[in-house]
C-alpha cells in the first residue's frame, strides 16, 4: 500500500491547493510533492485470501513454536530457532545453488514435493558465473 497520506495532509495544510491530486497541472505526476510512483505500491490484493496465503508459512511456524512452548517450555522453541539460524547459514559456494536440505529436515518438509521441486522457482534460477569473481564478491574482496 502507498503511504502518502501523511504527505498529502501536510501539503493540504501548508499549500492552498484546490483538489490536490497526484498529477500536476499538465497531467504528469509531481514527483517533488507526491514522491516516485510505482505500480507495485498501487496494487491491491485481488482477493482477501491472497494476503493469508502469502503469510501462511510464517503463521504456521509461529503457531508451531507457540504450541511447542506451551507443551515443553520456553527452552524448546529457543533451541529450535537457534538450530534454524545455524542451518540457514550453511550454504554452498556463491556460484552454486543451495538446496537448504538441513533446514528442510529441521522443519520436516524434506519429504514434501512442491512446484519448485519439479519446475524450479524462476526467482532462484541457476546462473553460472565466474567462480573466482563471485566468491570474491561474496567475501567483499572486490
Amino acid at each position: 500500500m502507498r503511504n502518502s497520506r501523511g504527505v498529502r495532509s501536510q501539503l493540504k495544510d501548508s499549500v492552498p491547493v484546490a483538489g490536490l491530486c497526484p498529477q500536476g497541472a499538465y497531467g504528469l505526476q509531481d514527483s517533488l510533492r507526491s514522491g516516485f510512483s510505482s505500480v507495485k505500491n498501487e496494487l491491491l490484493p485481488s482477493h482477501p485470501l491472497e494476503l493469508s496465503e502469502k503469510n501462511f508459512q510464517l503463521n504456521q511456524d509461529k503457531m508451531n513454536l507457540s504450541t511447542l512452548r506451551n507443551i515443553q517450555g520456553l527452552h524448546a522453541p529457543l533451541k529450535l530457532q537457534m538450530e534454524y539460524r545455524a542451518a540457514r547459514q550453511i550454504q554452498r559456494l556463491p556460484f552454486l545453488q543451495s538446496s537448504n536440505l538441513a533446514l528442510d529436515t529441521l522443519k520436516g518438509s524434506d519429504d514434501l514435493i512442491g512446484f519448485e521441486d519439479i519446475l524450479n522457482d524462476p526467482a532462484q534460477s541457476e546462473m553460472m558465473g565466474e567462480p573466482h569473481m563471485m566468491t570474491e564478491y561474496k567475501l567483499g574482496l572486490l
